[in-house]
């Protein structure tokens, strides 16, 4: 089994690629950084190779796909993304822009190749890094609770045709709360919350998806969250995750 893990130079996509190797499968690692690819490649025990792509350069994206599409890739890893902090009227247009391409564009164009691939030969494993985020408005981080959220939908849409056309692809979003990787940087953020770790998010997003799980969320805390929300009105639901992202500043 191969598979092509984007977002594999850090955090829950470094995490997924070890796991997966530890499976046996062979790795196609995606990332802009190739020094950590590389790393990681070497770390390996199974077969492995190092592809450093800017997937916020749609070409690029497409350019990937058209590299590997003959190369017998059965599993799908969209991990790459990040986050952009901050009130709407003050962020950066262009850094949300970026933003915007790799947790969406990248995500969306990646999935419907390689799917389409899948779907012709009837099996495959799609896995999208989603959020926690995706289930709610995300005052101070509006947009990328947006991304997460289209991230969440598209997933849930394409399982459900993939279910109608009694197709053996699997295609899973994974959704966690807090874990703790590079993304808190990138962002200037800190939890407010405390978080997993990004090994301990991985297992649960690998099993996930080998389970076949349209909807992944890890931890009981999470999952508790979820439920609840579903009781409270959407205006208290805003307010509560503005409070909390609030927390997150410095």
């Amino acid at each position: 089994m191969k598979a092509l893990v984007t977002g594999a130079s850090s955090g829950i996509g470094r995490g997924i690629a070890r796991l997966l190797a530890a499976r046996g499968c062979s790795l196609v690692l995606v990332a802009r950084r190739l020094d950590r690819l590389e790393e990681l490649r070497r770390e390996l025990k199974t077969e492995a190779v190092a592809v450093a792509c800017d997937l916020s350069d749609e070409d690029g994206c497409f350019r990937l796909y058209e590299q590997m599409k003959g190369e017998g890739v059965d599993v799908l890893v969209n991990c790459a993304g990040f986050g952009v902090f901050g009130p709407f009227l003050e962020t950066d247009l262009r850094r949300e822009l970026e933003m915007l391409d790799v947790n969406v564009r990248a995500l969306h164009i990646l999935t419907k190749l390689f799917c389409r691939d899948f779907a012709a030969r009837g099996s495959g494993y799609v896995l999208n890094v989603a959020s926690a985020a995706a289930f709610q408005p995300g005052p101070l981080f509006s947009s990328y609770y947006a991304s997460k959220a289209y991230v969440l939908r598209l997933t849930e849409a394409l399982a459900e045709e993939l279910r109608r056309a009694g197709s053996g692809v699997s295609v899973s979003a994974f959704c966690p709360g807090p874990v703790e990787t590079e993304f808190n940087g990138t962002a200037g953020v800190r939890f407010a919350l405390g978080g997993i770790s990004a090994q301990q998010a991985a297992r649960c997003a690998v099993d996930g998806m080998f389970a076949r799980k349209t909807v992944i969320v890890p931890g009981a805390a999470m999952k508790a969250a979820r439920f609840f929300e579903r009781f409270l009105p959407e205006r208290a639901v805003v307010r509560a995750a503005g409070w909390f992202q609030s927390k997150k500043s410095g």
